[in-house]
């Protein structure tokens, strides 16, 4: 039994086609991490209290659960967790949750939120898997629930449904099923770093021949979706065979930490507060993180076919991409640290 579930496992976990997580679990832990130093004494202690974990254990979190997998048993179902021995790199983060009590939690949350969703066109269910993108069309420049790319499971809405339960109003938190605050933490201080991820907000669509174009202006074709940029490969040849776009931007440079290098926690530390009720800040940094993808997409040059797209990089991308992914990796660690700061002054 436990070898025919290892095999349904790889199975899932390659024929799934699910987006990429945003940042890789590293650039997760750091953004956590930089939260951590950055939290007042009543929100840290609060964290401590609740979770149970600090935010650089916490952060992945989500991308664990993605290893939770249904099963059809006949009568009934069963969500059992099952990383796969495809990527043992992604489970490292992961073994704090590898206790019974936190297994459970796993699985549960898998179960709840299996269906609440559309996700993936023509597939049923994984919804656990999702709420952790929106996918604006570069073209917009910021974000807004009228564009195409956003809806009530977005990065977005997972974030203010998370706050509504640490603000003890869960009722709020449709279509996701956040069960008790402790969840919303681990929730937050993963989908905060998403939301700052370049390629998990803003997006570019693209024809049959790699064409920009614009769905809120011509209207949204499936065969035009880059997921985020898991669907555009190196058309250079200087990347891994399994690497995409989405891939690019995910990936962290180990001397950057956690712990965060000095030079990044000073930038943390000068970020400024976000104005406005809490309730908003989630829309506002999404629409800072649309104007950040367009820098990300500045200069490269796309060529099709649909489906099978490839990127070439201008000259100079590779530093410009270090700059932007620094800022806004201590962006996403200082906002997470405000936010829980203000609920908990």
């Amino acid at each position: 039994m436990r070898t025919w579930k290892f095999i349904l496992a790889v199975v899932a976990t390659i024929t799934a086609g699910t987006p990429a997580s945003a940042w890789d679990p590293q650039g997760h832990q750091l953004v956590g991490a930089i939260a951590d130093q950055l939290l007042n004494a009543n929100a840290k202690q609060q964290v401590a209290q609740i979770l149970g974990f600090s935010l650089q254990v916490a952060a992945p979190w989500p991308d664990c659960v993605r290893s939770v997998v249904r099963q059809d048993k006949g009568a009934f179902d069963t969500y059992d967790y099952l990383p796969s021995p495809l990527h043992p790199e992604y489970r490292t983060p992961c073994t704090s949750f590898e206790v019974d009590a936190e297994l459970k939690r796993m699985q549960d949350y898998a179960k709840r939120n299996w269906l609440n969703c559309t996700y993936i066109p023509g597939q049923i269910g994984q919804c656990h898997a999702a709420f952790h993108f929106a996918d604006v069309a570069k073209q917009r420049g910021g974000y807004d629930r009228r564009y195409v790319g956003t809806g009530d499971h977005d990065v977005v809405s997972a974030i203010n449904a998370a706050i509504a339960v640490l603000q003890d109003r869960p009722k709020a938190t449709a279509p996701l099923s956040i069960k008790d605050k402790k969840e919303a933490l681990f929730l937050l201080a993963h989908f905060v770093g998403d939301i700052h991820q370049p390629l998990h907000v803003g997006a570019v669509y693209l024809d049959q021949d790699g064409n920009q174009v614009d769905p809120d202006d011509t209207g949204l074709d499936a065969s035009t979706e880059t997921q985020g940029g898991n669907a555009i490969k190196d058309g250079t040849g200087t990347r891994p065979a399994d690497w995409n776009l989405h891939s690019e931007w995910d990936h962290v440079p180990d001397t950057w930490g956690p712990p965060p290098d000095a030079a990044i926690l000073a930038d943390a530390g000068t970020v400024a507060p976000t104005a406005g009720p809490i309730k908003g800040w989630a829309a506002i940094w999404a629409s800072d993180t649309v104007m950040a993808a367009g820098d990300a997409f500045n200069g490269l040059r796309f060529a099709g076919p649909s489906g099978k797209w490839t990127v070439q990089f201008p000259d100079g991308y590779d530093a410009t991409e270090q700059t932007i992914k620094r800022k806004q990796l201590a962006k996403g660690g200082a906002r997470l640290a405000q936010l829980l700061n203000a609920i908990w002054p």
